[in-house]
């Protein structure tokens, strides 16, 4: 949610901040705006819609300067309309500001800059911040730089911000605290972004600021620092993914492309980590800690959305082939609850963006509980990633649309090598048992092949379903999960209201909602309970419920018993969800673009959720 972009150098500002708000555009927002210094004076625009109004707003001005900033945002204070949208000026005219996050103590805030006699024209915390910094810059009789660090040290929130002073247009001043800023380092040049996909078409090498650090940047010059004005040495790292991997190449949206990107984004997740023998597993992201691993007597599982559900699966699998208990947590609620967290638990984060405020805030509390804490997450340099103790990097390249779809998956291939890996460090699996999946791991990336081939039929199911107001999902075991995700990604991008249940529980209430305008889609692969399936499915036909299944190929059984089927290739019970939810993804896709929704940019939705 909430893009930033910045630019200061030798080359024109305003196309490098405009191409960059596009490429943010994938977080989420409902308006956008530039600030532009020629040298001479500040150009300011913003409005709300899309990049492409704002362009419109531009297309007849000739605004030249090489030093700019530039924001896409996610309403949080103040509805989205052209005054409440970013940049925000102060009132004197001296700061320009753009803003990630949220100033919890604003209304304090607000409150002492209008006794001082600052007046508001927004409702946003912002406006508030950068008045805040002007207010310090006077009273002080300071720099800008002091300005800032001085007003920052009254926030109670978080933030990534970007600072250009009126009387000081050489340099921007940069700062973070729970919200990710990188910096992106050319010759002669810097950039600045929420993260790296509107930097990799200028320079591969960056910095990712951590908590508590500000950056100044000169046209040659870069300098770092902590709020206690202690300079410090940047790490400089490459991005790890290029121009063409954040393009669409031929499909039609990002998420469609990244539907069909599960083969190699799982493949990569594997890639290094599983011998070509299927005799080992190595996570070298983890060696430091196994052996707090190993000791552990509970693994604490948290995430939100997709990665939650991503979790669930994890807490089968870890309790299945590692007989390790698992407590899978809402990232949301897990602070707010007083968990009882031990020294000796291991607490797993997941996050695709690695930047997760609710998951984030989840890893500082049990940090804080001395309990050892791994990351899974997609991005490198990422704050989870540099906030726990070890991890694991899924590599599953850059994921634009919205509702996740790659990420689930290679976020479950992690889990299953970690299973699969402790089982054989606690010798709770047969050797022959471990070889033989992970062999079947290796293969799962062929299959998932094979279930996109039916993407023109699931187009044609998607059809028939598309104007449906309510589905219900089912599934037991391993596929629960997976009936989860299913619900939650026709809710994401279509609209229509969806619910996952274990498929036993449907009698249990849920059942009073079935008739002949409910489709319900149950996943029967055939696994331990597949009769139990076939039972929940009888029940369903029996009250006249429309029922799309999801079955093992071959299976002449349930395609007697219901309306639609999907084939999946046979695959083991713990590795089924990795093939079941592909045919689930592309039916909400395509429900989505029936529909003429904006697959990749849905209503109301931030990729990347930092604020709480």
């Amino acid at each position: 949610m909430c893009g930033i972009v910045g630019y200061i150098g030798h080359r024109d500002a305003l196309p490098i901040l405009l191409n960059g708000l596009k490429r943010l555009e994938y977080r989420g927002y409902d308006s956008a705006g530039v600030a532009v210094h020629d040298g001479q004076n500040l150009h300011v625009f913003k409005k709300k819609g899309k990049v492409k109004d704002l362009e419109n707003e531009l297309k007849d001005k000739k605004i030249k300067g090489n030093i700019g900033i530039g924001h896409t945002r996610w309403a949080t204070h103040g509805e989205p309309n052209d005054v409440n949208a970013h940049p925000h000026v102060s009132q004197n005219g001296l700061f320009v500001i753009i803003h990630n996050g949220i100033i919890e103590n604003y209304k304090q805030l607000r409150n002492f800059l209008k006794d001082k006699g600052y007046q508001f024209k927004s409702e946003t915390d912002t406006e508030v911040l950068v008045n805040l910094i002007e207010y310090m810059y006077l009273e002080s009789e300071t720099d800008a730089e002091m300005a800032v660090r001085l007003a920052l040290s009254e926030v109670i929130g978080a933030y990534a911000i970007v600072v250009l002073a009126i009387n000081e247009p050489e340099k921007l001043i940069a700062a973070r605290k729970s919200s990710p800023l990188v910096i992106g380092i050319g010759k002669g040049e810097f950039f600045l972004a929420s993260d790296a996909t509107p930097i990799v078409e200028y320079t591969d090498q960056v910095v990712y600021l951590d908590n508590n650090n500000m950056a100044i940047l000169k046209e040659d010059e870069f300098i770092l620092k902590n709020l206690a004005n202690e300079r410090l040495n940047p790490i400089i790292q490459k991005i790890e993914f290029d121009l063409v991997s954040i393009e669409k190449n031929g499909y039609d949206h990002f998420m469609l492309k990244e539907i069909f990107e599960q083969p190699v984004a799982i493949q990569d997740t594997m890639r290094g980590r599983v011998t070509s023998d299927a005799s080992m597993i190595r996570l070298g992201g983890i060696t430091s800690v196994l052996k707090k691993i190993l000791a552990a007597k509970r693994f604490v599982i948290v995430g939100c959305g997709t990665s939650w559900h991503a979790g669930l699966v994890g807490e089968y699998l870890l309790e299945n082939l590692a007989r390790i208990p698992v407590e899978v947590e809402y990232g949301s609620e897990f602070r707010y609850r007083n968990p009882i967290i031990n020294s000796d638990d291991i607490v797993i984060a997941i996050s695709q963006s690695g930047e997760t405020a609710d998951t984030l805030a989840a890893v500082e509390l049990a940090k804080k509980n001395n309990a050892t804490v791994l990351g899974i997450c997609n991005v490198v340099g990422s704050s989870i990633a540099r906030e726990t103790d070890a991890g694991v990097y899924t590599h599953a390249g850059p994921e634009i649309g919205v509702a996740s779809t790659k990420a689930f998956t290679a976020q479950v291939t992690v889990l299953t090598m970690l299973s699969l890996m402790l089982s054989q460090e606690k010798g709770t699996l047969p050797y022959s048992s471990f070889k033989a999946l992970v062999n079947e791991l290796q293969q799962i990336p062929d299959k998932i092949s094979k279930v996109l081939e039916q993407n023109d039929y699931i187009k044609e199911l998607a059809y028939l379903y598309k104007d449906a107001r309510n589905f219900l999902y089912l599934g037991r075991g391993y596929l629960y999960p997976v009936a989860l995700e299913g619900a939650l990604k026709l809710k994401e991008i279509s609209y229509i209201h969806a619910e996952g249940y274990p498929a036993a529980e449907m009698k249990h209430g849920p059942i009073a909602l079935i008739d002949e305008n409910m489709p319900v889609v149950f996943l029967a692969t055939k696994d331990q309970i597949y009769d139990k399936v076939l039972s929940n499915i009888e029940e369903v036909k029996s009250r006249g419920g429309r029922v799309i299944a999801i079955v093992t190929e071959g299976d002449d059984t349930v395609i007697r018993m219901v309306d639609h089927v999907i084939e999946v290739p046979p695959v083991s019970e713990a590795l089924a969800p990795l093939v079941t939810v592909v045919p689930l993804q592309l039916l909400a896709y395509y429900a989505a673009v029936l529909r003429g929704n904006n697959v990749d940019q849905p209503r109301n939705l931030a990729k990347s959720v930092t604020v709480e």
